[in-house]
């Protein structure tokens, strides 16, 4: 199965160390003075903004928050993260690291957009990006900012082809998905799901609902429950860190689970596949581009399956071999742009 990494076709990147400054003291060719060393600071200095206690939410957020620590590790950049206690912070925090001079400041979430929009406007000669807003969607189109968004509705697709015929096997053509928020991004998964499922076997019914949370985990198990109650036999969970208690609910119905954005098989062998979202690597990308001067404000970078940018997790052993090895020749039509016009929305 191909997962997330950095998309090819990217310029290589830079892993050199900075040089050792080395300067002497004292004056004549006799000074018997050691030499006084000097090692340079980071040149890049990169912001993180996240939302308070989302770092380890096993998904979204930890996945940026991981491509900002390989970042330092690999690109000897400077990074720091400030943790929002609610979305009136986003400005005022965004405000600060542009005064304070960070090179890059990243907003995660479609949440952040607005805020994104009127720091950029303000501060001009910092770099943003924004994971999961579309730049042009963005109050005035700020020039210094890069949207960073996912083809979601490809692994949308795969995971609702591979739900479908785990379903039927289960003797039901009913699968179902529990959402975040009603937002593009989660949209695109969703309707992704929808599409790949009737395309594994036709006459599927497909539902979802939407928990207007990403963190408590009781409302996305009471929504998952409903749908199994229903007859759903696979849930989706497209809402983050509350989405776990709607695969704690498919594990305690002994139903199939789909993680979102990580690899969430850690959780059991419920969990059928996950739908792997590249943040990571998208922040990590992002970062080695303003360090090189390669940069591209006002535009968005868009990270698919024929890039590795989205993809599928760990498969459950208790999967059917046919059904993995036929979403696996699936798979490999959507990188090569076979199956085209896979469906973004939902009503």
């Amino acid at each position: 199965m191909r997962r997330p990494t950095a998309p090819r076709g990217i310029t290589a990147l830079t892993l050199a160390g900075i040089a050792v400054l080395i300067t002497g003291c004292g004056g004549g060719e006799d000074s018997d003075a050691a030499p006084e060393t000097t090692v340079a600071t980071p040149s890049v200095r990169v912001a993180l903004v996240a939302d308070a206690g989302q770092l380890n939410d096993n998904g979204f957020n930890e996945l940026a928050f991981n491509g900002l620590k390989r970042a330092e590790q690999e690109l000897d950049i400077s990074g720091r993260v400030v943790e929002a206690k609610s979305a009136a912070d986003y400005i005022p925090n965004m405000t600060t690291l542009a005064r304070q001079g960070f090179d890059l400041i990243i907003g995660v979430g479609f949440a952040q957009g607005d805020a994104i929009a009127a720091a950029a406007t303000r501060f001009p000669d910092t770099k943003f990006a924004i994971v999961d807003v579309d730049h042009s969607f963005l109050k005035g189109k700020p020039a210094n900012v890069q949207g960073l968004l996912f083809r979601e509705e490809q692994v949308g697709y795969l995971v609702g082809f591979l739900g479908a015929l785990a379903a039927k096997r289960d003797g039901g053509k009913a699968i179902s998905a529990v959402g975040g928020f009603k937002e593009p991004p989660v949209d695109r998964f969703i309707a992704g799901y929808r599409a790949g499922a009737i395309a594994a076997v036709p006459g599927t019914k497909v539902t979802w609902a939407y928990s207007q949370d990403w963190d408590d985990q009781a409302k996305c198990k009471e929504l998952a429950l409903n749908q199994l109650a229903a007859g759903s036999k696979v849930i989706f969970q497209v809402a983050g860190g509350c989405g776990l208690g709607a695969l704690s609910a498919a594990k305690d119905r002994k139903a199939w689970g789909i993680g979102v954005d990580g690899d969430q098989s850690f959780l059991g062998a419920h969990v059928l596949t996950s739908a792997l979202k590249g943040v990571d690597s998208a922040v990590f990308l992002t970062i080695d581009a303003v360090k090189n001067g390669e940069f591209r404000g006002g535009t968005n970078a868009v990270f698919g399956l024929d890039q590795q940018g989205v993809g599928l997790g760990t498969v459950s052993k208790r999967a059917n071999a046919d059904d993995v090895a036929a979403t696996e020749a699936l798979e490999a039509r959507i990188a090569a742009g076979a199956v085209k016009d896979i469906p973004t929305t939902v009503k």
